[in-house]
Formats: structure tokens, sequence, C-alpha cells
């Protein structure tokens, strides 16, 4: 293996992730402010329209406080390296994920997104590392969901995901040795 070997943020990918959270967050005001507007045969009841609204804002509304935060962010994305991978490429990243720590490597797909699970015998000394309370609770739920709280999307990342799989797997199978 190189000494190191660095992915940089991909801030095209972060930015089209604000504009579509921002996009998110304005339908959602709209929601909120003329719910009659949007009824249809689907969605008749106001209430429900302007309770979506108040939803989409909030969810998509934090979701682009952090997208905002990585776009600005010139740390690198992910580092692999003797010690580890050193995440830094979303809201729940908790930085270094030892090599030792790691048991498997596995892959989720939610819809379309493929993400790389990395699991690990010592969940709790990273949810523990968590920055702050909501990345601790998306940290446990990821966990109770898929066995491990540690997962990298290539999403923000200048790499595709197959590569990234590729890349870290034969990492982890060198070190297992």
């Amino acid at each position: 293996m190189k000494d190191k070997i660095e992915i940089q943020l991909n801030k095209t990918k972060i930015l089209l992730l604000l504009i579509g959270a921002v996009a998110f967050v304005v339908f959602g005001v709209l929601f909120i402010l003329n719910p009659e507007k949007f009824q249809s045969t689907l969605f008749r009841n106001p209430e429900f329209i302007r309770i979506a609204g108040i939803a989409s804002v909030a969810f998509f509304g934090l979701c682009s406080i952090f997208i905002a935060k990585k776009l600005f962010d010139n740390k690198v994305g992910l580092t692999i390296d003797q010690n580890g991978i050193t995440d830094n490429s979303n809201a729940t990243s908790i930085g270094l994920i030892e090599w030792a720590d790691i048991t498997n490597i596995g892959t989720v797909q939610v819809q379309s997104t493929k993400i790389l699970m990395l699991e690990t015998d010592k969940p709790e000394k990273y949810i523990e590392r968590a920055k702050n309370g909501l990345a601790k609770r998306a940290m446990k739920a990821n966990h109770k969901m898929y066995g491990s709280p540690l997962s990298i999307i290539s999403n923000s990342l200048k790499i595709k995901y197959d590569d990234l799989e590729r890349l870290i797997t034969e990492e982890f199978e060198k070190r297992k040795k």
C-alpha cells in the first residue's frame, strides 16, 4: 500500500445536493403557506399537505445546514493509511476508524444509493465519538438496521462507489493477513 491514499470531497456533487435540499425546503414552505394549491386526487386533505411541508422544511432544512458545512470544508474527504480509514465524508463521520476494529466490510443499498458498511466489534466506541446528538442517533439507527454504526457513502467524494469499495476491501484484506 502507498503510505497514504487521500480522496477529496467532490464540491460539485455537494453543491448539487445542497440545491436539491434547498428546493425541498422551498416546496415545503409553499406547502405550509398554501396547502390548498397542492390538493390533488391523491392528497385531498390540506392539513396533511401542511404537515408534509413542515416535515420537509425540518428535515431538508437540517440537511441543508450539514451539506452547506461540508461544501465549505477544506479537509480531505477520506484518508486510508496504515492506521485505518479517516472519514470526513458526511454528517456522521467520526474520524479515524482503526483497521483492528473492522471485522468485515459489506454493502447496503437504499434505493439507488450504495452504502459501504464497516462492521465492527466495538460499535459503542465509535457511537460515543459522534460530534452531536443527531449524529449519535443516526449512528445508533444504522447499527440497529444494518449491524454497524460505521458507514461510508461515496456521494460526496471524488470516487465512484465501486472503486471505493474495491480500494477499501483490498486494504482491509491486506490488514487481515
